[in-house]
């Protein structure tokens, strides 16, 4: 359990990419505070056994991660509860698809705010408790719209590569101070909010589920396979690690060939 004595902040972690990586660092001892929506007990369920894991403090906070104030205080009462934070994996993400014509205003504000903003915010909270600490590790949830674009999706590409942009800055900005920053950007990940989309698809294009899985989804990801939440995971834990002490202010790519044309 390398993390024991750590404490770890991951947004968007009631599901999906974010749990995921809540659950690894648990298991290797972090106390983790996790943050998103969704039903009261399904997430005490998942506190309760994270807590179980790691031997640690299991937290929850359902800061709004478009909102600032929120995420200020969120990040003083890690500190305040269980110390640090001494990593942060900022997860949170919304998306919304149109033409540029056609999208709305209110989804460009939200969805900078919630996957480009609230990354900003969290680091400038948690920054300065890494410094005096000397230690920190920072974990930035891109996608591969941090690195080529798709049409539709002009605020999701624009904030994905808005946190590559990020993350090499604040690496730079703490590289003498024991704090690395890096950021992971995945391909389509398998989880339940994909999964859920797949009988939509299926009705409005008139596809098989095979069709829709091979066709649209993995269009773009040469091995078509999925990524696994799990795999993110573990690449995450590994940032973590003092072997990564010399990582810093990279991009990870892992979206099965995506972006290696």
């Amino acid at each position: 359990m390398f993390l024991k004595g750590k404490s770890a902040i991951v947004t968007g972690s009631t599901s999906g990419i974010g749990l995921a990586i809540a659950k690894a660092l648990a298991a290797q001892g972090a106390s983790v505070m996790i943050n998103g929506f969704g039903e009261a007990e399904a997430i005490e369920a998942e506190r309760a056994a994270l807590e179980a894991s790691s031997g640690a403090r299991a937290l929850y906070d359902a800061a709004d991660m478009s909102k600032p104030d929120a995420i200020y205080a969120m990040v003083e009462r890690c500190h305040a509860e269980v110390g640090g934070p001494d990593i942060i994996v900022n997860n949170a993400g919304i998306q919304h698809v149109a033409r540029i014509e056609d999208f709305p205003v209110e989804k460009w504000d939200a969805i900078i705010a919630i996957n480009l903003s609230s990354a900003w915010h969290m680091m400038r909270a948690g920054v300065p408790h890494m410094k005096a600490a000397k230690w920190g590790r920072i974990i930035n949830t891109a996608s591969a719209h941090s690195l080529v674009a798709s049409p539709n999706k002009s605020a999701y590409v624009a904030a994905k590569h808005g946190i590559a942009g990020l993350t090499k800055t604040i690496a730079l900005e703490t590289a003498v101070d024991g704090v690395t920053v890096n950021c992971i950007s995945p391909g389509y990940v398998w989880t339940p909010l994909v999964e859920n989309q797949i009988p939509d698809t299926m009705a409005s294009r008139g596809l098989t589920r095979e069709q829709v899985v091979n066709d649209v989804l993995l269009a773009a990801q040469p091995t078509k396979q999925f990524v696994q939440p799990d795999q993110v995971a573990a690449l995450a834990l590994f940032l973590c690690r003092d072997e990564a002490a010399q990582i810093t202010g990279a991009n990870y790519s892992m979206d099965g060939g995506w972006t290696a044309a």
